[in-house]
């Protein structure tokens, strides 16, 4: 979209420098027919049926369930079908039943008889058995070769004497919004089926996965379309289908795949390694919005990741990164906006030594850090718990709504806070106050003012009379509400006092 938005302006631009001098708008013509390109991709596509062992009676918990866009193909859509129909059931009485799903798949590679097949790890998630379907309908056991739940991609292996044909990669980078593009794929295990459409968007997050970074299609997909590829007009892969979003469970015209430029990469490694290997860098990041970067002085607005915790004993730890500091380029990378900071690091070679520029207390200053590899079961912490102060009285902060003490053993019992609690305990928020619509709640403890820690009321308040002495009209405050979802900063005006 960025780009898009360039070059627009860019055209703008040269019609006003020279408003009788107009560049002719060149478009490629429609394709006549997308036949002889749909002959020879077909027997490439394979379709992928899975069964698995659906215990009778098993309730799915909402919380464990991840949610994804009504209608996604991320639905376990047709073991979902069978478990309701248990749930409406006998219940506890009845035995348990083999369930089937089915999805797409796309051959990469035929050598020696062994053939590698990727698709969408959702569609093998927990199954006992995978079966591919080729375009002749020859029906071929599979192994999982290797998954990779983040990108939500997975590798099989084939063995047979029959001759694969494999399809490439193609450079998703290269797309642009309106180019045609070719899905194939088995919905409702239809078998083979071609559909057609443009690039509707690029870069989409759909909040499914850490590298969000989707192909918005209108050509048609549906339930079984998954782990399918999407083909340009050279007949090379440039997505892999993966999502929908839907009211009504059928294609609408917003389907989203994985681009390629992700894919292969992981593919790749899946292949050679059976397994990903990620750079890491031990941070918990969020989002910078205008009124944090003016909190900190950040000229040029809303920008970069801003560090609101670092793994104790991490790549970043051990380079000096703190709270509070905004990433602004990661080994040369240009951070605009903080999901683009997973994505970089990922893909940035374990072990490199790599500069970091950061904003830190009013200025910019650039750091070493030497890349990590990202732990299986990562945990992104929060900051190493500091000493408490336990004196004082309760604090008003002026304009702020927020009213603040010391933790003491009756408001710990109160709010039900941790021994090992820390910071200064928000005891009443005014309901219309600017710290209520930021979402500050009684029982939130207040870790950091202007990144320095604060242990007491008095320095919380101290620390908001400086910034409206000095003209803020923002103070980030580092904020860690109770359930277990670790700090975050806020940006609180600081009123009139």
């Amino acid at each position: 979209m960025i780009r898009t938005v360039r070059i627009l302006a860019a055209a703008v631009a040269i019609g006003l420098a020279a408003p009788f001098a107009t560049a002719p708008v060149v478009a490629r013509a429609v394709p006549e027919s997308f036949a002889d390109l749909a002959e020879r991709l077909l027997p490439s596509v394979v379709n992928i049926s899975t069964t698995q062992t659906v215990v009778a009676g098993r309730e799915r918990q909402g919380p464990e369930t991840p949610q994804f866009p009504p209608g996604s193909p991320f639905e376990e859509f047709f073991r979902e079908f069978f478990d309701r129909q248990q749930r409406q059931g006998q219940g506890p009485q009845q035995r348990p039943r083999r369930a089937q799903s089915l999805g797409s798949g796309f051959i990469i590679a035929y050598e020696n008889g062994e053939g590698f097949i990727v698709t969408n790890n959702h569609v093998i998630d927990g199954a006992d058995e995978v079966n591919v379907i080729l375009h002749d309908n020859t029906t071929l056991r599979a192994e999982v070769a290797g998954r990779d739940p983040r990108t939500d991609l997975a590798l099989l292996k084939v063995r047979t004497d029959k001759p694969l044909i494999p399809v490439k990669f193609g450079n998703s980078d290269a797309l642009r919004i309106g180019d045609w593009v070719l899905a194939i794929g088995n919905p409702f295990g239809l078998g083979g089926t071609v559909t057609a459409g443009i690039v509707s968007a690029r870069g989409r997050d759909i909040r499914i996965g850490p590298y969000d970074d989707f192909i918005q299609t209108d050509a048609a997909i549906n339930r079984g379309n998954s782990g399918g590829p999407l083909f340009n007009m050279a007949g090379e892969v440039v997505g892999v289908n993966t999502a929908i979003f839907s009211p009504t469970g059928g294609s609408i015209g917003i389907g989203f795949a994985i681009p390629s430029a992700i894919a292969q990469n992981v593919v790749s490694q899946l292949r050679e390694h059976g397994r990903i290997r990620r750079g890491w860098l031990g941070v918990r990041i969020q989002q910078v919005t205008d009124e944090i970067a003016e909190s900190v002085g950040l000229p040029g607005g809303a920008r970069g990741a801003l560090v609101a915790g670092v793994n104790e004993g991490g790549p970043a730890d051990k380079a000096r990164l703190q709270n509070g500091d905004i990433i602004l380029e990661f080994n040369n990378q240009e951070i605009r906006e903080m999901r683009v900071l997973p994505r970089v690091v990922a893909d940035t070679p374990i072990g490199r030594e790599v500069p970091v520029v950061i904003w830190r207390n009013g200025r910019r200053e650039t750091v070493r850090v030497t890349v990590g590899e990202l732990p299986d079961d990562a945990q992104l912490a929060a900051a190493t718990p500091g000493p408490q102060d336990r004196g004082g009285r309760p604090v008003e902060v002026p304009g702020t709504g927020l009213r603040l003490s010391t933790i003491t053993p009756e408001l710990r019992e109160r709010f039900g806070l941790p021994q090992d609690a820390r910071g200064v305990l928000v005891v009443e928020v005014d309901p219309n106050s600017p710290a209520a619509e930021r979402g500050v709640r009684p029982g939130d403890l207040i870790l950091e003012v202007q990144q320095e820690t604060v242990s007491n009321p008095a320095e919380v308040r101290e620390r908001f009379d400086r910034a409206r002495q000095t003209g803020r009209r923002n103070v980030l405050v580092l904020i860690e509400s109770q359930g277990g979802q670790g700090p975050r900063w806020v940006a609180i005006p600081v009123g009139r006092g």
